[in-house]
């Protein structure tokens, strides 16, 4: 199936790193490290599949609750891992855009992001979005905040004007989430923007979550029949 009426945008929450490397005898960073290869293997097949979206949460403004040892190897991975990936994004035509709040991002994330949309910002496949310092509730806030900074008025407001000033604006709502190991909820991911998406829930932690996991989930949204609240 397929290939027919595949979904134009796919997110992904990808969840369960620390818990595939306790679950081993590992350390987090193993979890996180085989987490970022399974992000790799997942854009490719993406890509392969032509789906010209695909947004995958990465950090969540929550986030920074954690241990901070964990904070810190989570960027540092990231940060390898980007310079790494960014001629194989060139090389597969992949835009990458990051959405999040950058100002609490060190200097060193912050270049390692700008450097990413710089070096793929002239390619026309499909667009990677990377959601760094994310969270559903501050992004509300901070467009209503522009909004009000640019002047609109009441009149101006409209759901298609409010999406605009949103970090994902210009990018269509997603399809499909996909969450991964287990867990059934969206945990501020894309509030606004999740208003019809199909939800899908998976026990597979991602680190072990393949190609052909998301082809199931895929699948399991092809056998839907979306109804966008009516």
């Amino acid at each position: 199936m397929i290939g027919k009426g595949l979904p134009v945008h796919v997110a992904i929450i990808m969840d369960g790193n620390a818990r595939w490397a306790r679950a081993k005898g590992l350390c987090n960073s193993d979890g996180y490290k085989m987490g970022v290869e399974a992000a790799f293997s997942v854009v490719r097949a993406s890509c392969n599949l032509g789906i010209p979206y695909l947004t995958l949460f990465l950090f969540s403004t929550e986030n920074w609750s954690r241990n901070p040892n964990d904070v810190h190897l989570v960027f540092s991975i990231f940060e390898s891992a980007s310079v790494t990936a960014l001629n194989e994004l060139c090389d597969a035509n992949i835009k990458v855009k990051v959405i999040g709040e950058r100002t609490g991002l060190d200097q060193s994330a912050r270049q390692v992001i700008k450097n990413l949309e710089a070096g793929t910002a002239n390619n026309s496949g499909m667009h990677l979005c990377l959601a760094i310092n994310y969270g559903g509730r501050s992004e509300i806030v901070s467009a209503a905040s522009r909004m009000i900074n640019d002047g609109l008025r009441a009149e101006e407001v409209n759901i298609e004007k409010f999406a605009s000033y949103l970090y994902t604006g210009g990018i269509p709502d997603p399809d499909l989430i996909i969450r991964t190991a287990g867990e059934k909820r969206l945990s501020n991911f894309l509030l606004w923007q999740s208003s019809y998406s199909e939800l899908y829930f998976c026990d597979t932690l991602w680190p072990d979550f393949a190609e052909k996991d998301l082809e199931m989930a895929i699948e399991a949204y092809q056998a839907r029949c979306r109804k966008y609240g009516k």
